[in-house]
Parts: structure tokens; sequence; C-alpha cells
């Protein structure tokens, strides 16, 4: 799903800490996911509108990211603040980096272009012990095949949840290009009952998945 058709998962919450970023990939689009000193998840086109500077290479201070290659400062709404060259300079209004709408839900950083789009819905409010990302070298459609081989349930075309045992798990998923995507799995539940042993159990049982789909070499179905 490209961000101009609905809401697409970027990233665990949890992967990413406030006062730092990281770059991801959209359908080819690439963008940053950074999260300021309160807090707070953006996601923005990742290139510095000066010289081209991927932001995800930048630095955060506070509630502003700063661009590795001259230090040009842009606050949460996009816009450049500042020119470490030119401190006196009132910045054009003009210069400003495209950003994207985002939310966290389920454990997860989500953003689109589409105002009108809306979230998945797994059915609960409750707590959320994250698994892992997992990339994967298939088409997004084959991924999203693999897991619902697995058990999976859908529930749009960008998230579904799996049964496993007691436990509940809720999976979304991104495609980074016609023959790649990302798959961030979170488990519905406490941390209290899933941190540890449950969360290397399911990214063990995760991984199985990317290998024999990757490497075709048994049914998806199979692994457990």
């Amino acid at each position: 799903m490209k961000l101009n058709e609905g809401w697409v998962p970027v990233a665990l919450s949890s992967s990413i800490e406030a006062g730092t970023s990281a770059g991801a990939v959209v359908e080819g689009s690439e963008i940053v996911v950074w999260r300021d000193n309160s807090g707070n998840a953006h996601v923005w086109e990742d290139r510095c509108p000066h010289r081209g500077m991927r932001m995800s290479f930048g630095f955060v201070r506070g509630d502003h990211i700063a661009c590795l290659y001259h230090g040009w400062q842009y606050d949460t709404a996009g816009q450049c603040r500042y020119v470490p060259a030119h401190p006196t300079l009132e910045v054009p209004q003009t210069i400003k980096v495209p950003t994207y709408l985002s939310k966290e839900k389920y454990g997860i950083i989500w953003t689109t272009a589409d105002e009108e789009s809306a979230l998945p819905d797994a059915g609960t409010t409750g707590e959320i012990t994250p698994v892992r990302s997992l990339y994967v070298d298939r088409a997004i459609g084959d991924v999203i095949t693999a897991f619902e081989e697995a058990g999976m349930t859908a529930l749009s075309e960008q998230a579904g949840k799996v049964l496993l045992g007691d436990d509940l798990l809720f999976i979304g998923f991104q495609a980074t290009s016609d023959a790649k995507a990302a798959v961030h799995i979170v488990i519905l539940g406490s941390p209290a009952i899933h941190a540890g042993a449950k969360q290397k159990h399911y990214a063990q049982w995760a991984e199985g998945l990317r290998f024999a789909l990757e490497q075709a070499a048994v049914p998806v179905a199979e692994v457990a």
C-alpha cells in the first residue's frame, strides 16, 4: 500500500526512542521516522531541502531535527527554523520538509498521506508487547499469503492477527518495493506476561516463516 492509499506501518514504537531517528521505505518512497524529546513520533520525506541529504542521518535536539550535512534545523511541522551558517537569518517559509500524518497504535508507528483513511481495528486497547520487525525479500502479497497460511486473519490490506495457543499476535505489513517487504509484529498482551521467552519464541516463529518463504523449501503452513 502506498502512502496516499491508507495507513502504513513503518516501525515498532519501541524501536524509535525519544531523540532518535531511522530511515524507512514505503513502495520506493524514502521516509524518516523520528521521535522528539517529548516522545511524539513524526514521519517525513527523508530529504533535506537544502542539498538532499537524508534527514535520517541527522540528529534530534528537543523538538527539532537537524540535517547532518550543514546542520539546518526543522521543527515538528517540517519548517526550517535555524541555519547555523546564518544564525540571524529569518528563514523563508518555503524551506520545509514534506511531512506525513503519523499515529501510534498497537505498539506500531503508522503513517499516511490520506487524511480520510482509517487505521485497522484489532478490537483491543490493552497493553502491547513488541516482538520484532522482520524484513523479507519477497513481494508483499506473498508475505501476507504466508502469514494467512500460518493462521492469520486479515483485518485490512496492511494488517492482521493470528492466535497461537493462548497468545494473540497483531501483524502490520509494509511494502518497501515490488520485491521486498517489512513485517511488524507485536503480542496483544501485557509485557509482564509476554516479555522475555514469548518474545523470543514468536520472533523465531516469524523468522521461520521468512526463511521458508524466501527459500521456498517447505510449505509455509508447516512452519510453527
